[in-house]
């Protein structure tokens, strides 16, 4: 059985596929310009080791920083989940007892409305 040309196709295929690209000549000077800047920044790295160390160093202390806060926001997150969770069942408790007592209200709210207005009526009288 023969080597697969599978992996060799693709990497022909992008070759034709960058070469085809490069007929362009806005794509090739845009491809220039980037080759150029990044050579430069090549260079200017490897002549300021330092320079590229503290930029590592400050990408790195930013990332921590972004990592604590959402560490942060997550854990106050699920706290307030855990709290809720353990809410929930007092504020339905509460919200059953207050609709009760707002239908227990209202029979009495009845019973007064009646009793002035038969009171009323038959002061008129």
């Amino acid at each position: 059985m023969g080597k697969s040309k599978f992996g060799l196709y693709i990497i022909g295929g992008a070759v034709v596929g960058a070469a085809v690209s490069m007929l362009d000549k806005t794509t090739r000077r845009h491809v220039l310009d980037r080759s150029n800047r990044m050579t430069k920044q090549v260079g200017f790295y490897a002549k300021n080791p330092e320079e590229l160390k503290q930029r590592f160093q400050e990408t790195k202390d930013k990332y921590v920083s972004i990592y604590e806060q959402f560490s942060g926001d997550a854990a106050y997150i699920k706290s307030q989940v855990e709290e809720l969770k353990t809410l929930t069942p007092q504020v339905k408790e509460l919200v059953v007892d207050t609709k009760e007592a707002f239908v227990d209200s209202k029979e009495d709210y009845k019973d007064i409305v009646h009793e002035s207005h038969v009171n009323s009526a038959s002061k008129k009288i």
